[in-house]
């Protein structure tokens, strides 16, 4: 398998990293609204089922917490292998 070059992995790593950063994005931004609105005497419980992977119809809530945390490990990796990666060189130049 040949070796991702730095210019294929950059365009990887924008590709992979908002779709893994949504639900983490969703998660906190639910958790944090709920809590605000709960202080306000607002008992908004519907966020808490977001927060928890109730999507309505869809029930993730017994593997929400995995997938977070894959979605989590993804988008570390995928960082890391951008740093990691070897610099692009600059163009020779020619002449003398």
């Amino acid at each position: 398998m040949a070796a991702l070059t730095r210019t294929r992995f950059r365009k990887l790593h924008r590709w992979v990293v908002p779709i893994c950063a949504a639900p983490l994005l969703l998660t906190a931004a639910t958790g944090s609204l709920y809590t605000l609105l709960l202080e306000q005497g607002i008992d908004a419980f519907w966020l808490v089922k977001i927060h928890a992977g109730r999507f309505g119809p869809i029930n993730l809530q017994p593997y929400y917490s995995g997938i977070l945390g894959l979605l989590t490990l993804i988008t570390i990796a995928s960082g890391i292998g951008l740093l990691v990666s070897p610099p692009r060189r600059p163009p020779s130049r020619g002449g003398g």
